[in-house]
């Protein structure tokens, strides 16, 4: 038998759970009180977790009896804890009821200092092992049996110790301060908000969990497809990128209109190798468009993992499975092929999972439903069908499908069991309930919050619009208990002027969804609970901004870009108009525009990111595209960089997972990656030995040894390694190094601090000191006192780079004593003679000199 343990906060948790055995879906009563029973003596118990523990933390208290049930639907009723203070008062916590296994938890609170007792009590009750499927009975007595009534019991009273200091609980593991990748080991869960995945484009393109780079520094860069400049007889022309239905790196099919996504899952980025396009085909024509392939490729290190030919990358998954035997979750990949049937005129939507780590096929669903997919809490899909002609909304989900838990064997406990057995589902069977709504809705679904609500209306852009006509929207309830449920149905009246409306975006946190009116360039803000008009219109945006604009709610803001490639910030709450952003173009490459028409790619971590594009772009392209990233707060510019990352309007756009951004750029045809790379540190100090009171030259590197400096174009260019390069010169440094423009004349290094280890162990800091263009670095200190030092040069880290060190060891001796001067030896008395008779004979000389110039 394997006991596990687990622990959650304010919520009864089960504490043991038995044999992982296999048990029915059946649910079975407890029999009633009956002649024809026999008696089992039972042994109540009770369990405290942690003992001792401080005043004010939770306790976990086990609860239960030793006899297990026999379906694991069934559960012991009625049991209940006496909690005895350290004042002599008592509580009773229960009633509770088990699960299977026999016992169950709950939390408890101490509030004051002093030893408590716990103690289980068991009611008396029945339970008929003949209602129990034999096959999982160990003991078939029990079956013949039939009824047996279960004595009350009582557990012996447990002690609580609680004391005024906290106990301990499990440190954690600090976010990491190096460059790190993937696996991340469980037991790190603060890492849990910079390790989001990207499954598909989000709702608002809200991207949570992760830090937003805050350089364009690059990792890697890797080819997806021939592109560049063409040269030669074709001049100035590039290689197609893929813009105006063949988009790459996605699946435009995948999002209406708007760019499919590629996936990260795990710290690998999947996307698909070929170009994708509309694959909407009768089954016989399959074999000849399917001629596509999903590559995966480490995150972190631009490693290719695997490629899996003829099949194509529409959506991620990531699947949280919690049962009662086996809680864990289940990474995917999935493809959706649609075929339309000539003979019934219906389309047969058919999907197929394939193991993320390995490529492998899963399994199949045929027949799934059309409709609005959406992730439930645990990741699970779910599809809401809404029939508006007919009057009717339908909840779909996929682990209904492949689980239904209905089966009686062993792996209904668990998930991945029937896909392996079975492989192929009818998608049909995953309908969890079907609701009649009011007929005559009109428009379509435009928004669906799981388990709350969906919103419809018939505002629609592009649609030729004469009059006035109001703008209906409307609401069905989607809570449990109240499915199909109408909320409102409200018209709106927009101001005159044939005015084109369509939908927004919209929120339930703000409880706000927008409306869009293209002749007035302008929003208008409406209450998501009854449908009633809150604000607008606001100020009217550029003019370009009639052919197009995207929308995102994030922190209390809308924010709102389009083709004029103005980014605009509006309250939530009010409309009001916040800040400002233009994508200046400097160099008139737009022939139609000042600025550069902007796509919004994604909002985290407080940073909006946008990128230029263009539905069908003329050759040769215009040059300097800008890439950039803005506070949401300030619209202040985090970082710009023109001409490096060019995006799409077909294929894939930028993505994030991980804290790193993984894009196409359409100038090269390469897939890049932006985020905080490595760095390395070397440092020498010369002369190794020296003596006291003379300096130390220290000399030494900064360089950048994120994965793409690795690659031979870079080594060949930078044999002694990349430079690393403050985050001002970040843009135009890193179109120097991956995109061979032109060295950049005024770039900045970064700083190094020196520090050193003293003879007598005191370590301070001795300088510091930048960086050059070439990555070196020098600093002259004199040692303060003689003997062995510790010299350290830390590079502290930046927004592009972690930090880095690297150490060397100097030694300073005495300077040796000084050498006094010589006592002079006394002349002999014949040198004092010949010296005084020399100076009598030159003092001689001089005064007959002066007699003879005076008698001139």
């Amino acid at each position: 038998m394997r006991i596990s343990r687990s622990r959650t906060k304010a919520t009864v948790v089960s504490l043991f759970l038995l044999f992982a055995m296999a048990i029915s879906l059946v649910a079975l009563p407890t029999a009633n009180a009956q002649a024809d029973y026999i008696t089992k003596k039972t042994y109540a118990v009770c369990g405290l977790m942690p003992n001792p523990v401080g005043v004010g933390q939770e306790v976990l208290v086990w609860t239960g009896i030793t006899d297990q049930l026999g379906v694991y639907t069934d559960g012991w009723e009625g049991l209940t804890v006496t909690v005895t203070r350290p004042d002599g008062t008592t509580e009773t916590l229960g009633p509770l009821r088990t699960d299977a296994t026999g016992s169950t938890g709950t939390v408890y609170t101490p509030t004051m200092v002093g030893n408590y007792t716990f103690q289980t009590h068991f009611p008396e009750q029945d339970y008929n092992w003949t209602a129990v499927p034999t096959m999982i009975i160990f003991d078939p007595k029990l079956y013949e049996i039939g009824v047996i009534r279960y004595e009350a019991s009582s557990s012996p009273k447990v002690e609580l110790v609680v004391q005024e200091e906290p106990v301990p609980s499990y440190p954690g593991v600090p976010l990491p301060t190096e460059y790190w990748t993937r696996p991340i080991n469980a037991q790190a869960r603060e890492w849990n908000v910079i390790a989001g995945n990207w499954l598909n484009t989000p709702p608002n393109r809200f991207a949570p969990y992760n830090e937003g780079p805050e350089t364009p520094h690059v990792l890697w860069a890797k080819p997806l497809a021939t592109g560049g400049l063409v040269g030669g007889e074709l001049g100035p022309h590039a290689y197609e990128e893929g813009d105006a239905y063949e988009g790459k790196f996605g699946d435009w099919e995948a999002s209406d209109w708007g760019g499919g996504s590629s996936v990260i899952i795990n710290g690998v980025l999947y996307y698909n190798r070929f170009t994708t396009g509309s694959f909407v085909m009768p089954p016989f024509v399959e074999s000849m468009w399917k001629q596509q392939g999903i590559m995966a490729v480490d995150l972190h290190t631009g490693e290719e993992l695997w490629f899996r030919n003829n099949t194509r990358l529409t959506f991620g998954q990531v699947f949280y499975w919690d049962a009662w035997n086996y809680h864990g979750a289940f990474a995917y990949i999935w493809e959706v092929v649609q075929n339309f049937n000539f003979y019934t005129g219906a389309m047969d939507n058919t999907w197929t999972a394939y193991d993320a780590f390995t490529g492998e096929f899963a399994y199949r669903m045929t027949n799934v439903p059309s409709g609005n997919r959406i992730y439930g809490p645990n990741g699970e899909i779910y599809i809401y069908d809404v029939n508006l002609a007919q009057g009717w909304v339908a909840l779909w989900n996929s682990t209904k499908v492949v689980n239904p838990q209905l089966t009686g064997e062993s792996e209904d406990g668990s998930w991945g069991s029937n896909a392996n057995i079975q492989k192929t589902f009818d998608a049909r069977t995953g309908y969890e309930w079907n609701e009649t709504i009011p007929t005559g809705l009109p428009g379509s679904v435009q928004a669906i919050f799981f388990e709350d609500r969906i919103i419809g209306s018939n505002a629609e852009l592009f649609e030729a619009r004469i009059g006035e006509p109001p703008i209906t929207t409307w609401a069905l309830s989607t809570k449990p208990g109240q499915e199909g449920t109408l909320l409102f149905n409200r018209t709106w009246q927009p101001p005159a002027g044939d005015l084109d409306i369509g939908f927004g975006a919209s929120s339930l946190e703000d409880g706000i969804f927008t409306l869009w009116s293209k002749e007035q360039r302008a929003h208008y803000g409406f209450n998501l609970d009854n449908g009633e008009k809150l604000w607008g219109p606001t100020p009217s945006q550029a003019q370009l901004d009639i052919f197009g604009i995207e929308n995102s709610i994030a922190y209390g803001k809308l924010f709102s870009v389009g083709m004029g490639g103005i980014v605009y910030a509006y309250d939530i709450e009010t409309g009001a108009h916040l800040w400002t952003y233009k994508a200046v173009d400097p160099y008139n490459e737009i022939l139609w525009s000042n600025n550069w028409p902007l796509n919004m790619l994604f909002v985290t971590d407080g940073k909006i990111y946008l990128a230029h594009s263009e539905h069908s772009p003329v050759d040769p392209k215009p040059r300097g595209a800008s890439f950039i990233c803005l506070n949401t707060t300030t619209g202040e510019e985090i970082f710009r960089i023109d001409g490096a990352f060019r995006a799409t309007d077909w294929g894939g756009n930028a993505i994030i997972g991980d804290s790193i951004i993984a894009l196409m750029d359409t100038y090269d045809n390469r897939i890049y990656t932006i985020g905080k790379g490595p760095s390395a540190t070397t440092v020498t100090a010369s002369p190794e030995v020296s003596v006291h009171g003379s300096s130390v030259l220290v000399k030494g590197m900064v360089t950048d040894i994120s994965p793409g400096t690795q690659e031979y174009a870079l080594t060949a260019r930078f044999p002694h390694g990349v430079p690393a390069v403050a985050d001002e010169s970040m843009s135009d440094w890193m179109q120097y190094v991956y995109m061979q423009f032109p060295r950049p004349a005024d770039t900045v290094g970064v700083e190094v601090v020196i520090e050193v280890l003293d003879p007598n162990n005191n370590s301070y800091e001795v300088g510091r000191t930048t960086t050059d263009a070439d990555g070196f670095f020098k600093l002259m200190f004199e040692p303060e006192v003689p003997g062995e030092y510790t010299i350290f040069a830390t590079f502290e880290g930046s927004g592009a780079y972690y930090g880095s060190h690297a150490s060397t060891a100097i030694g300073v001796e005495e300077a040796p004593a000084a050498t006094p001067a010589p006592t002079p030896t006394p002349a002999p008395m014949t040198d004092t003679y010949v010296m005084g008779f020399g100076i009598g004979i030159i003092i001689a000389i001089v005064i007959v000199g002066i007699l003879l110039l005076r008698k001139r």
